[in-house]
């Protein structure tokens, strides 16, 4: 069940504020508040799918395509040599909030998982 009361999804209706980079109708790409490397962005839909698995299963493939090439879009805008993407399912993978979403990670050198 997705909840509509989570932090994404108020900042998708505007009741709490982001620092956006990018926004389009149908994905919003804001700087994460608790950044783990210089460069730390979020990528989100604006509709709701919970997490990766749902948004996999259940959103249409041209909104698959289309979110995707947004977070190149908003990695090229970036200007980093080299990056990470990832996403988590559930929260044992550490997925705190229940709104699909992709992190850009980047600007030093990653050589962790984490």
């Amino acid at each position: 069940m997705y909840d509509s009361n989570n932090v994404f999804a108020k900042i998708i209706k505007g009741e709490i504020s982001a620092n956006k980079i990018y926004e389009d109708q149908n994905v919003i790409a804001f700087y994460d508040l608790y950044p783990v490397a210089p460069t730390h962005v979020l990528i989100i839909p604006k509709k709701q799918y919970k997490d990766y698995k749902d948004f996999a299963e259940n959103a249409p493939k041209e909104e698959v395509a289309d979110f995707f090439i947004k977070v190149n879009h908003v990695a090229d805008l970036l200007k980093l040599e080299s990056y990470r993407l990832i996403t988590n399912y559930g929260s044992r993978s550490g997925q705190s909030v229940f709104h699909f979403h992709v992190h850009i990670i980047g600007g030093q050198q990653i050589t962790n998982l984490i």
